[in-house]
C-alpha cells in the first residue's frame, strides 16, 4: 500500500476519487490495523513529505483512535490496547518526535494524535511518563515549533481527559503553562499555545486556585496577556477569563475591583470585533453565575438554611459603567452578516437581557433614555438597537415597572414593522413577541390589539426571518389572550376572547404562510406551530372557523400522501416528511379542541392517518407523529374509535416490536394506554396481545431502558379498563413490577442512575394504583391480599429515598396516592398493622411540606384522611 498516494487521493477534488481512497484506508483499518497505524505514525514523521500530506496522515491517525460515534469508543481503545506493546511505543516515539517538526500544521496534528492515545491509555494507568515528556519539551528554548507543538499537546489532553486523571500532575502542568503565556514570552505563538492550554487545564487546577500566591500569579498572568499586541493572544487570554468566571466565582470579588473590571470594559471597546466578544462573554458570564447563585439563595432560604455561595453582585455594581458600552455595541450590527452569524451585537443583546434578569428594576431608567434617543433615529442602525433594547429588558424587571413603558412605546414598535430596513423589523417583531410572551397585561386589547395583530398579519408575507419572529408574537398571544384566561365549563371553553375578531383572518394569514415553498429561518414550521397554538386556544365562538381549517388540513395531508410515490431525490423527500409532521401536529390540536365534534370526519381523518402510516416505513420521525396523532383521535373518538381499530392494530403491533426505533416504540406503549381509556371494558378482547407485546418487549435486551417505565405503567392503564379480567394477568405482572422495584442506584452520586430509577417507580406507582383501582372498582379487591405486602414494600422504598432527596416529587405523590387507595380500599382495619407504621405518617406528611406543589399536598391531606378511617 502506498501510503502517500493514498493520502493524496483523500484530498483529491474528485468525488470518485476521495471515496475510494477513503474506502482503502478503512479496509486497511479493519484488516491490519498494527500496519496501518504504523505506516500512518512513519508518514506523519517524515520531514520529506508535503505538509498536507503529514497533517492528513495524523487526521486519519486520530480517526483510529477517537470514534465520532460513543458507542464505539470502547471498541477503539481496545483494538489500540490489544495492540503489542513495542507497536504502541514505536508509534508514540514516531508521534512525540513529530512535535518538533518545522512545519506548524504537521505539528498541531502530531499534538492531536498524542492527546488522542493519552485519552486511551493515561486513565488506565498507562503512559505515564507522558506529561514529564511534553514538560521537558516545552522548556526547550532552542526549538520554537517544539515547544508550541508541545503545549498544544497539553491543551489537547487536558481537553479530552477527566480532570481527576491529570490532577496529581497540576502543578507541573500548570507550571509549564503558566510559563510560556507571560508577557516577557518572545514567542506569540507559544504565548497562544500556553494560554489555550491554560484555558483548557483550568478545571483540574482547583488546589492551585485555592493558594492565594498561586491565584494571583495566574491571574496577573491572564491579565497581562489581555493588553497583548497579537489579537489571536488578546482573545485567548479574555477566553481564560471568562473561564475563570465559571469555575471561580467566589474567588472573583479582589480582582475585580483591581483589574477585571477596567479590562473587560477595554476589551468590550476594541476595535477588533473577536476581543469584544469574549469581553462581552465575560459580563453575560457573571450574570449566568448571579442567576444561578439568586436561585441558589432562594433554594436555601426556603428550606431555611445558609446559601453554600454568595452573591457578590458584581453586575449590579458594574451596571452603570458597563451598561453605556453595551448599548453602544448594539450599534454595531453588519447589515451584510448571516442571521445565524454571532456577532457583537447580538452578544451585547444577549448580555443587556442576561443584566435585566440579574439587575431588574435598575436597568429601566439607565436603557429608556437610549431607547428614547435612537428609536426614531434616520440611521437604522441605532432604531435597531433601540428596539433590541427594549426587547431585551423584557424579562427582569417588575411588570409593574414595565406595563406603562409598554403601553407607550406599543404605538411605535407596532409601526416598526413596517420599516424600511429588514433588520429593524426583524427585531420589532422579536419585541412584539417578547412583550406578548413577558407583558402581555401591557396590551390593551381596545387601544393596541387590533394594530397590532394587522401588523403581524402583514409581517407573515416578509422576508423569512420576519415571518418566524411574527409567528412566535401570535402564538404568545393566542396563549396569553385565548382561550387560557377563559373559564371552564364541565371541560368545554365557553365565550369570546379578545382575539375572536381576529382569529378567522389570524388563521387564514398563517395558513397561507405554511404554503410556503420552503422553511428557510424555520418560518414554514413557525407557521404551523402557531396554526396549531391558535387553534388550541380558540374560543367556543371560533369553532366554525377551526372546523374550516380541518377541512383545509385534511385536503393538504391528502395531496401530499398522493404525492408519496413521486419523491425522487432526497431533498422532496425531507420536505415531504416535514410537511406531513407539520400537518399532523396542527391536526392533533384541531382534533383536541373539536373534540367528538370531529366524528363525521373521522373516515376521512384515519384514512388520511393510515395512508401516511403506510407510506412513511422508513421515516420513523414521520411515524411518530402520526401515531401522536392517532393517539388524538383515540381520546377524541372514545369508545367510537374500536371502528378503525382493526386496520390500526397491525401498525401499532409493529410499532411495539420496533426496539431500535425506540421513540416508537415507547409512542405505541402509549397508545395501549389511549385504547384502554377509550374502549374501558370493551378492551378486554385485545388485553392478551397487549400484555404479551409488553411482557414481550420488558424481557428485549436490546430495547432502550427508556420505554421500560411507560410500559409497567401500562399495566395500571389496561387493569384500570378491563377490571376483574385483569386477573389473569395479576401473578406474573405483580411479580414484574415487585421485581422492578427492588432495582436501586449503585451508588448516590449516579444522578442519571437515580433519574432512570424515579423514572422506573413512578411508573410501578402508577402501574399499582391502576391494578388497586381496578380490581375495588369491580369488587374483587380480595384478589389484592396477596400484593399488598409488597406494595408498601414498595412504598417503603420511595419513603427512604424521599429522606434521603433521592425521590422526585412525581414519584412521592404516585406512591402517597397508592398508600391512599390500599386505605380506602380495605377501610374495615384489615391493614391497620402496615398503616400505623411509623414511617407512613411521616410520608404523609412529608409529601404535606410546603415545598410540594398544591397537587402533591392535595394528595397528601386526603391520604392522610384514608389511613385515618383505615387504622381506626
Amino acid at each position: 500500500m502506498d501510503a502517500n498516494q493514498l493520502l493524496t487521493n483523500t484530498l483529491s477534488p474528485d468525488q470518485a476519487t476521495r471515496t475510494n481512497a477513503e474506502q482503502q484506508l478503512e479496509a486497511a483499518a479493519r484488516d491490519s490495523y498494527p500496519e496501518y497505524v504504523t505506516m500512518l505514525a512513519t508518514e506523519l514523521a517524515n520531514e520529506a513529505s508535503p505538509v498536507h500530506i503529514r497533517t492528513a496522515a495524523g487526521l486519519a491517525v486520530k480517526n483510529a483512535l477517537v470514534a465520532r460515534d460513543s458507542s464505539r469508543v470502547e471498541e477503539y481503545a481496545a483494538r489500540w490496547t490489544a495492540l503489542p506493546q513495542e507497536s504502541r511505543n514505536d508509534v508514540k516515539a514516531k508521534v512525540l518526535n513529530s512535535l518538533g517538526s518545522q512545519e506548524h500544521r504537521a505539528g498541531t496534528a502530531a499534538a492531536q494524535v498524542v492527546a488522542a492515545i493519552a485519552a486511551i491509555e493515561l486513565p488506565v494507568g498507562m503512559w505515564s511518563e507522558l506529561i514529564s515528556q511534553l514538560l521537558q519539551a516545552v522548556s526547550d528554548q532552542g526549538n520554537l515549533r517544539l515547544r508550541q507543538a508541545s503545549l498544544q499537546a497539553i491543551g489537547f489532553t487536558c481537553e479530552v481527559i477527566s480532570s481527576d486523571v491529570l490532577a496529581a500532575q497540576s502543578n507541573e502542568i500548570l507550571t509549564a503553562v503558566v510559563q510560556g503565556a507571560r508577557k516577557e514570552e518572545t514567542s506569540h505563538e507559544v504565548q497562544l499555545a500556553a494560554l489555550q492550554a491554560l484555558y483548557n487545564s483550568l478545571e483540574f487546577v482547583r488546589a492551585n486556585f485555592d493558594r492565594e500566591g498561586e491565584r494571583n500569579y495566574i491571574m496577573q498572568v491572564v491579565c497581562e496577556a489581555t493588553q497583548s499586541q497579537q489579537v489571536t493572544v488578546k482573545v485567548a487570554a479574555y477566553e481564560c477569563l471568562v473561564r475563570v468566571m465559571q469555575l471561580y466565582y467566589d474567588k472573583m470579588r479582589f480582582y475585580m475591583e483591581q483589574a477585571l473590571f477596567g479590562l473587560t470594559v477595554l476589551g468590550m471597546r476594541d476595535s477588533e470585533p473577536k476581543v469584544a466578544l469574549q469581553a462581552v462573554e465575560f459580563w453575560s458570564t457573571v450574570c449566568d453565575e448571579e442567576i444561578e447563585l439568586v436561585i441558589e439563595a432562594e433554594e436555601a432560604q426556603e428550606f431555611g438554611e445558609e446559601p453554600e455561595r454568595l452573591c457578590y453582585n458584581f453586575a449590579r455594581i458594574a451596571l452603570p459603567e458597563i451598561l453605556p458600552v453595551l448599548l453602544d455595541l448594539l450599534k454595531h450590527q453588519d447589515e451584510d452578516a448571516d442571521e445565524d452569524e454571532w456577532d457583537v451585537s447580538k452578544a451585547a443583546g444577549t448580555c443587556v437581557g442576561l443584566l435585566a434578569q440579574v439587575v431588574a428594576d435598575d436597568i429601566v431608567r439607565l436603557a429608556i433614555p437610549f431607547i428614547e434617543s435612537n428609536i426614531k433615529d434616520e440611521n437604522w442602525h441605532s432604531r435597531e438597537a433601540a428596539v433590541m433594547c427594549f426587547g431585551s429588558i423584557m424579562e427582569g424587571p417588575d411588570s409593574k415597572t414595565l406595563a406603562p413603558l409598554v403601553e407607550q412605546a406599543l404605538p411605535t414598535i407596532i409601526e416598526m414593522l413596517r420599516d424600511q430596513s429588514v433588520a429593524v423589523k426583524d427585531t420589532a417583531a422579536w419585541t412584539l413577541g417578547r412583550i406578548s410572551d413577558l407583558c402581555c397585561d401591557a396590551i390593551k386589547p381596545d387601544v393596541h390589539l387590533a394594530g397590532m395583530i394587522q401588523a403581524l398579519v402583514v409581517g407573515l408575507q416578509d422576508e423569512p426571518r420576519i415571518v418566524t419572529n411574527c409567528c412566535w408574537a401570535i402564538m404568545n398571544l393566542s396563549e396569553q389572550l385565548g382561550s387560557n384566561a377563559l373559564p371552564y365549563e364541565e371541560g368545554a371553553v365557553t365565550g369570546a376572547t379578545p382575539l375572536s375578531p381576529y382569529f378567522e383572518g389570524i388563521v387564514g394569514s398563517l395558513l397561507q404562510a405554511t404554503g410556503r415553498p420552503n422553511n428557510e429561518s424555520n418560518s414554514r414550521t413557525s407557521a404551523y406551530e402557531a396554526l396549531a397554538s391558535s387553534v388550541t386556544n380558540s374560543a367556543a365562538d371560533c369553532l366554525p372557523h377551526v372546523s374550516n381549517v380541518l377541512v383545509q388540513v385534511l385536503d393538504r395531508q391528502q395531496s401530499l400522501n398522493e404525492m408519496a410515490n413521486q419523491l425522487l431525490d432526497m431533498d422532496d423527500r425531507n420536505n415531504w416528511a416535514e410537511l406531513q409532521s407539520n400537518l399532523c401536529s396542527v391536526l392533533m390540536a384541531l382534533v383536541r379542541r373539536l373534540g367528538r365534534e370531529v366524528l363525521p370526519m373521522g373516515d376521512r381523518i384515519m384514512t388520511n392517518l393510515l395512508t401516511l402510516i403506510q407510506n412513511s416505513a422508513k421515516q420513523p420521525t414521520v411515524l411518530e407523529d402520526a401515531f401522536f396523532a392517532v393517539g388524538a383521535v383515540i381520546t377524541a373518538f372514545e369508545a367510537d374509535f374500536e371502528k378503525y381499530l382493526g386496520a390500526f392494530l397491525p401498525f401499532m403491533v409493529e410499532g411495539l416490536r420496533n426496539h431500535e426505533e425506540y421513540q416508537l416504540c415507547s409512542i405505541s406503549v402509549g397508545l395501549i394506554g389511549d385504547i384502554c381509556r377509550a374502549l374501558g371494558p370493551q378492551a378486554a378482547q385485545y388485553s392478551d396481545d397487549f400484555m404479551n407485546a409488553l411482557f414481550a418487549n420488558l424481557q428485549s435486551p436490546q430495547l432502550n431502558r427508556s420505554v421500560k417505565p411507560p410500559i409497567l405503567s401500562c399495566f395500571g392503564d389496561i387493569a384500570m379498563a378491563i377490571g376483574a379480567g385483569y386477573d389473569k394477568y395479576m401473578q406474573l405482572s405483580m411479580a414484574v413490577l415487585q421485581q422492578a422495584g427492588q432495582i436501586a442506584p449503585p451508588n448516590i452520586s449516579d444522578f442519571e442512575m437515580i433519574d432512570y430509577i424515579n423514572s422506573l417507580r413512578e411508573g410501578i406507582a402508577e402501574a399499582y394504583v391502576g391494578v388497586t383501582s381496578g380490581m375495588v372498582a369491580s369488587g374483587q379487591a380480595e384478589k389484592l391480599q396477596p400484593y399488598v405486602e409488597a406494595m408498601f414494600q414498595f412504598i417503603g422504598l420511595v419513603a427512604q429515598a424521599q429522606a434521603l432527596t433521592q425521590a422526585s416529587e412525581a414519584l412521592i405523590r404516585g406512591a402517597i396516592g397508592l398508600l391512599g387507595d390500599l386505605a380506602s380500599a380495605y377501610p374495615k382495619g384489615e391493614l391497620k398493622v402496615l398503616l400505623q407504621e411509623p414511617w407512613v405518617a411521616e410520608f404523609i406528611k412529608a409529601g404535606r411540606g410546603r415545598g410540594n406543589t398544591p397537587d402533591t399536598r392535595k394528595t397528601a391531606a386526603w391520604a392522610r384522611e384514608m389511613v385515618k378511617k383505615a387504622s381506626a
